[in-house]
């Protein structure tokens, strides 16, 4: 049954709903549709799925991208109802008929509705009946054929029985072919003898002029068992070797073993007390503003380039040129596709994932399908202008970044603020949570680092030297530690020494290993930290896709929490390593819906800046 029907613009107004229906949704599916595929840019799918505890929906839409119309069906997700494209497409028709863009009210519009619903249902209805009746007289004549061909195989039977006292030729045939059955006497043997006399019945006359000889094969079968039966025991009599295992050397006077764990025993804390000067390199680059360039020569060179790709190859000189001053009256798909296969394949050069590019190129397609083309435009410049729009945005942040502000806030409630660095092995967590350090320490912010690396050998230590390095205080209980006790005490030291914030260390970890992520799910479940980040490379590809998808199905699935924190911010690093190469912070930001929060660009600890929207858009497109 459908549970809704409504028609709003995309500003937001809504202009019509089906009151017949009447069903008050559950939950929020209207909005969640708007903020997690039609602003997000994934349109282009078929149909979204809206699970929330207590309902569950399916919602599919369309648009008229002329109009600016956006036509939404509801219904529940259990249910398969093959009329709702149909009726979406009629709807639509029907309803841009009357349209009036200062008109506010389509009271008039509900029995036209109530028609288009009877005619949608009605052939489906149609198209399930016309299905059974092809497949009944399949069924019918598959019957038929069975029961001639029973008939005639009993009626052949029958007669040759009958007839089969005639030659007595026959008769020794068949008597030496069950002999041979009883000589042999193996399984095999009797299935072939067995197929050769229902041969006979069926109107065989001699076996020597047949095919092959049954007695031949049947002696031939049992040469070859014996065969197979002698090779078997002379491979049981002779047993392996068995190679003897080799002992652990005992020296004399041996102290016993004990776990590796090197660690200085210098306090509970790990406070060494070693003379190193506080490090002062410099105001960090997160502080700084990114200028970006006003240059546009390359664009307009590509966009010529596209531009003579799409037209020239299907249109003459002079079609193209009345087009490009009269404006097309519609754009299509197929105008389109052109322009949009060059857009991925640029997007793919610079390291965005390949279903990302798609996808992204999908929801272009359906933005700009049916929209009409202004004088002296390109389709190829309208296609990169859209496909800039939704660049920007997909990486602008949909909630506040300021770190600072909460920081304070939480200072106002007497609680640190909790930051914890997740991710996959060597990506450098540690390096950029020093880099994070250093800059909070630039804003006057008592930090304290928590080593919960209890995993990878050096990592505390590598941990030490950077608070150290920096004179921030380091909480640390060595190796093999539960990572999420130590997370623990380190909160509650900082609230003892005020601390303004606990910057958490976490070993590397695949996103398929199991027993690693469920630890990490424990320690974000016992802490419940302030900030998730994901700290990933700027140089991966396809992979970002997998490493944030599974993190956070992981995070999901392994919590016991029914409401489980997934990742808020990614933290890019080696951003200097690639030059153009910016589109895994398209991938990421896309598969995860969370904001590019830090970029790492360089080996100092000022190398730390925030993501210029703009700057990393330019670079894809150009």
């Amino acid at each position: 049954m459908l549970e809704q029907l409504l028609i709003f613009t995309r500003g937001g107004l809504i202009l019509w709903t089906c009151k017949e229906l009447g069903n008050a949704l559950r939950g929020s599916p209207i909005d969640t549709l708007i903020r997690s595929c039609l602003l997000e840019e994934r349109s282009g799918a078929a149909s979204y799925n809206y699970d929330v505890p207590g309902a569950s929906y399916t919602l599919k839409w369309t648009f008229h991208n002329e109009l600016g119309l956006v036509f939404v069906a509801v219904y529940q997700k259990i249910l398969h109802l093959l009329y709702v494209d149909d009726l979406l497409a009629m709807v639509k028709r029907e309803f841009s008929v009357i349209y009036d863009p200062k008109r506010m009210v389509y009271d008039d519009f509900d029995e036209t509705f109530r028609q288009l619903r009877r005619e949608a249902e009605a052939r489906v209805e149609e198209m399930k009946k016309s299905k059974q009746v092809m497949a009944k007289p399949i069924g019918n004549l598959g019957k038929k054929q069975g029961q001639q061909m029973q008939k005639s195989g009993f009626e052949g039977a029958n007669g040759k029985k009958s007839g089969g006292g005639e030659s007595g030729k026959d008769g020794t045939d068949d008597d030496n072919v069950k002999t041979g059955i009883l000589e042999n006497g193996h399984s095999n043997g009797e299935v072939v003898n067995k197929g050769r006399v229902n041969y006979k019945e069926n109107g065989g006359h001699n076996t020597k002029t047949g095919a092959f000889d049954v007695n031949k094969l049947q002696k031939l079968r049992s040469k070859g068992a014996k065969k197979a039966n002698v090779v078997v025991t002379k491979v049981s009599k002779e047993e392996p070797k068995k190679k003897p295992a080799k002992k652990n050397r005992v020296w004399d006077e041996s102290p016993p073993e004990t776990k590796l764990d090197f660690t200085d025993p210098v306090s509970e804390n790990g406070d060494a007390h070693m003379a190193v000067a506080q490090v002062v390199e410099g105001e960090s680059m997160m502080d700084k503003d990114e200028v970006v360039s006003s240059d546009s020569e390359t664009e307009d060179e590509d966009e010529s380039e596209t531009d003579k790709k799409v037209d020239s190859k299907k249109k003459g000189w002079f079609t193209s040129m009345f087009q490009s001053i009269a404006g097309k009256a519609n754009l299509e798909k197929a105008d389109l596709e052109p322009a949009l296969r060059a857009l991925k394949d640029r997007l793919m050069t610079k390291n965005v994932a390949e279903e990302i590019a798609e996808k992204l190129c999908e929801s272009v397609a359906v933005s700009l399908e049916g929209k009409k083309l202004a004088s002296f435009t390109r389709i190829s410049s309208t296609v990169q202008a859209a496909m800039e729009d939704a660049l920007v945005r997909i990486l602008t942040p949909r909630r506040s970044i300021d770190i600072l502000r909460d920081v304070h806030s939480a200072k106002e409630q007497h609680k640190p603020y909790v930051v914890v660095f997740v991710g996959v092995n060597g990506v450098g967590k540690s390096t950029n949570l020093a880099k994070v350090a250093y800059w909070l320490q630039q804003h006057d912010i008592n930090v304290m680092m928590a080593a919960c690396d209890t995993f990878r050998s050096g990592a505390v230590e590598q941990l030490r030297t950077h608070a150290r390095r920096l004179q921030i205080p380091i909480f640390e209980k060595g190796y093999e530690k539960d990572p999420a006790i130590v997370a623990k005490e380190a909160i509650q030291e900082a609230t003892r020494n005020g601390s303004d914030v606990v910057l958490v260390d976490t070993a590397g970890r695949m996103q398929d290993n199991e027993p690693l992520m469920r630890a990490l799910s424990k320690l974000i479940y016992v802490n419940s930290p302030d900030l998730v980040l994901f700290v990933g490379e700027a140089l991966v590809g396809n992979d970002a896709v997998d490493q944030l998808s599974k993190f956070n199905q992981k995070l999901a699935d392994l919590s016991p929490s029914t409401s489980p924190r997934l990742i808020d911010g990614i933290l890019l690093t080696k951003f200097d390593t690639i030059d153009d190469k910016v589109g895994a912070a398209l991938s990421m930001v896309y598969i995860s819906g969370a904001p590019v929060m830090f970029i790492g660009c360089g080996q100092s600890y000022t190398d730390l800046k925030k993501l210029n929207v703009k700057s990393i858009v330019k670079t894809l497109l150009k």
